[in-house]
């Protein structure tokens, strides 16, 4: 199982383990700081309470749990939860009545509808927000630009694709140009660069402008760089479902603040998609927890992703994003079923 990070060199003994162990699982069981007495009566070992508050303050120390003010209990932190994961988990696979039932939701189809049936899957199935990138599509050419004046110094973009696809940009420029050399600038761009894309438009462009006056190079390297990231848009595109559950994770819902930065990240998609895209590139089951997803909103989150493939290529990840409360046994292989049969349904197998 692929990690962010592992903290499964930290010296802890077996009696820390199992103590770090059983509180971790005790709080993503029932949400409340664990005192000593519960967790010697939950660990099963006969220790006194005093050398159970020891082991407690040894791993505080090192950062695996923390006392809110509030309690006399702990909780675990991020690293507690990374620990726990890395070393103590142990994953049980699905039973095959519940594979079935799995089974039944992903079936070979239109992959749109596929991949939104896979969403919504580990959506219901974790009660938290699930996510699936859909496969990237091939890079978008164009077969037509057109640039229409606004005012003194705004200037509309219009993409027209080889599929028909229209996109529109407003592009702010340092001076105002007329009507002649907006057309002059359009008529360039398709004369030389109909039927590319624009990654290959990119790599050409600051060659071919040199030739031309630098007051137009302006207008016409800014179409590029926009048009090539409204382009990139339409084809890095994810489907997610249940992100309202997330309003149901006491953990997530007591700061609405992080709540509603959380969900405008949902909004944006550009940051979670560079999250998603690290799994596009690794092999099996990723884990982030907390603030290794380097996206402040995500802070109180875990996001647990696998990749799946068509035909043997990895195109696309599915996800499942929650509190770093969660119970990690039940949902990580809810999330490496759901990508085994996306895997399945897309390359157009009967499993």
């Amino acid at each position: 199982m692929g990690v962010t990070e592992s903290f499964a060199m930290t010296p802890l003994d077996q009696r820390a383990q199992l103590l770090l162990k059983t509180l971790v699982e005790h709080y993503i069981a029932d949400g409340q700081p664990v005192g000593s007495r519960a967790l010697s009566k939950a660990s099963g070992l006969q220790l006194s309470p005093a050398t159970i508050r020891n082991v407690m303050s040894d791993l505080e120390e090192l950062g695996f749990i923390s006392s809110p003010h509030t309690s006399a209990g702990r909780i675990p932190t991020a690293r507690g939860y990374r620990f726990f994961v890395d070393s103590l988990l142990k994953i049980q696979p699905l039973a095959a009545r519940q594979l079935q039932e799995l089974k039944g939701h992903i079936q070979p189809g239109e992959p749109q509808r596929v991949i939104n049936a896979a969403s919504q899957l580990l959506s219901g199935l974790t009660h938290f927000a699930g996510v699936v990138i859909s496969p990237k599509q091939e890079a978008l050419k164009i077969r037509q630009i057109e640039f229409v004046s606004l005012s003194d110094k705004r200037v509309l973009l219009i993409i027209v694709t080889t599929t028909g696809d229209v996109q529109n940009r407003i592009l702010f420029s340092n001076r105002s140009y007329s009507a002649s050399e907006l057309v002059t600038a359009a008529n360039y761009l398709n004369r030389h660069f109909a039927g590319l894309a624009f990654p290959e438009i990119r790599n050409r462009i600051q060659d071919e402008l040199k030739q031309l006056r630098s007051d137009m190079t302006d207008l016409m390297t800014a179409a590029v760089e926009a048009g090539s990231e409204a382009l990139e848009e339409t084809s890095n595109t994810y489907v997610i479902t249940g992100e309202t559950n997330l309003l149901d994770a006491e953990d997530l819902s007591s700061n609405m603040v992080r709540l509603r930065e959380l969900f405008k990240l949902f909004e944006q998609k550009t940051g979670l998609m560079q999250l998603l895209d690290i799994s596009n590139r690794a092999q099996g089951i990723q884990i982030f927890i907390g603030g290794e997803s380097g996206l402040s909103p995500l802070d109180d989150c875990s996001v647990i992703t696998a990749p799946y493939e068509v035909d043997g290529q990895l195109v696309g990840s599915v996800g499942v994003i929650g509190p770093t409360r969660m119970a990690y046994e039940r949902v990580i292989p809810i999330v490496d079923v759901t990508a085994r049969l996306l895997t399945s349904a897309l390359s157009g197998q009967n499993n």
